[in-house]
């Protein structure tokens, strides 16, 4: 937690991969600090996916645990700055998902 996916149009990715890749050091520290989360609790996946041309070519989805501190307001605002960074990284309009993980039946092996 918090486990991050960027799905990158596969027509995209070979330009986007290298920058992207560079970008998830400061992405993680970003989300670390905003998060109150530890290093080792993250989990990153960079994709190359079959996208539809009028839909955005880069998503990033973030699934977290809830914590009472982690407003709807901090989770928004975490959002737009990932967004932003993902944005930086790649040079065209990335969506952003987050959602609640279920703590009850999250498990995660390491």
């Amino acid at each position: 937690m918090p486990n991050v996916k960027i799905y990158v149009d596969d027509g995209l990715y070979p330009v986007l991969r290298a920058p992207l890749l560079k970008a998830l050091g400061p992405i993680r520290d970003m989300l670390a600090a905003e998060l109150a989360v530890e290093l080792p609790a993250f989990q990153f996946a960079v994709m190359p996916v079959a996208a539809m041309p009028d839909l955005p070519r880069v998503n990033v989805e973030m699934a977290i645990l809830p914590r009472p501190e982690r407003t709807r307001e901090l989770i928004l605002a975490v959002c737009g700055k990932l967004r932003a960074m993902v944005e930086a990284a790649t040079g065209t309009h990335v969506a952003v998902r987050s959602s609640a993980l279920d703590p009850e039946s999250y498990i995660a092996l390491k």
